[in-house]
């Protein structure tokens, strides 16, 4: 497969409906999915592939047994963390190929010991107080499309 766009990290994903969904997305954007285990769920789950519709063939994804070990296979791309609690938003970062966007499982999101070794490097996306977080799928969908959109303005900026 040739080297990915972006790279979307799923941290112990919940719901298979969503990662599906999110599979789809990483195939419209031309991004790679890595999931990090464990997971509330089969990666053959029914569920999964359904989401994932006819799509999850195209899919360039790999689980691995927990983040240390996606971390020493990957140590020097640049990664961001997104949290409701960081201080910036995600709009202020000028993603390049090959960045990673780390996600956090849906119920607790990423672990508070991660989320203060990565300050720097972690962010949110806007949302009104009287919303708690957003569904993973849309989040997902938000940041990787705005990377592409940077990535791909960047490059045409380049040619031109």
């Amino acid at each position: 497969m040739p080297t990915p766009r972006l790279n979307i990290v799923l941290y112990q994903p919940e719901i298979p409906q969503n990662t599906g969904n999110i599979g789809r997305t990483c195939v419209a954007v031309g991004a790679k999915l890595w999931i990090v285990r464990p997971t509330a769920f089969r990666l053959d789950d029914h569920h999964l592939r359904r989401s994932g519709l006819d799509y999850w063939q195209y899919l360039d994804w790999e689980a691995v047994a927990n983040y240390d070990d996606l971390q020493s296979m990957l140590p020097a791309h640049r990664t961001f963390f997104f949290t409701k609690s960081a201080k910036r938003e995600y709009t202020s970062v000028r993603f390049q190929d090959g960045d990673f966007l780390v996600f956090g499982p849906e119920t607790s999101g990423l672990p508070q010991e991660l989320l203060s070794r990565e300050a720097e490097r972690c962010l949110r996306i806007p949302m009104s107080h009287q919303v708690r977080s957003l569904n993973l799928s849309n989040a997902v969908a938000i940041a990787a499309y705005e990377a592409i959109r940077q990535i791909d303005s960047s490059t045409a900026a380049k040619v031109h």
